[in-house]
């Protein structure tokens, strides 16, 4: 997956946007001012984190190398995915992760946003 996929498939979700906060470098994407991937898509190899559920974020670390407990993010809840470069996740187990990530997030939004967003 190149960079300009991840951002691409980032920002085809509902009222997603894309922040950089943190610095010029740092993909921030977010869904009604909730974080639900961050990278650096410069990067080599280019790395995304993404929230999981608790217990899958355990499997998938133990499953796959080019996933490791979020950087810089509460490591329950969030992994870093390698998702360029050698070692990398097959782009369709990155993009269902990805996806995971922004339901998680939406779920955790009040009825009305949900609703607002397609999403009950």
């Amino acid at each position: 997956m190149t960079p300009a996929e991840l951002r691409e498939l980032c920002l085809g979700f509902n009222a997603a946007v894309e922040e950089f906060p943190f610095n010029p470098e740092t993909s921030v994407f977010k869904v009604s001012g909730k974080v639900f991937a961050l990278s650096s898509l410069d990067a080599e190899p280019l790395k995304v984190n993404l929230k999981c559920e608790p217990e899958l974020a355990v499997r998938l670390r133990a499953e796959y190398e080019a996933v490791v407990p979020g950087w810089h993010m509460n490591k329950r809840h969030w992994n870093t995915v390698t998702v360029g470069g050698p070692g990398a996740l097959p782009a369709a187990m990155v993009r269902e992760l990805v996806e995971d990530s922004y339901d998680l997030v939406v779920a955790g939004l009040p009825r009305v946003e949900r609703l607002r967003l397609d999403r009950p």
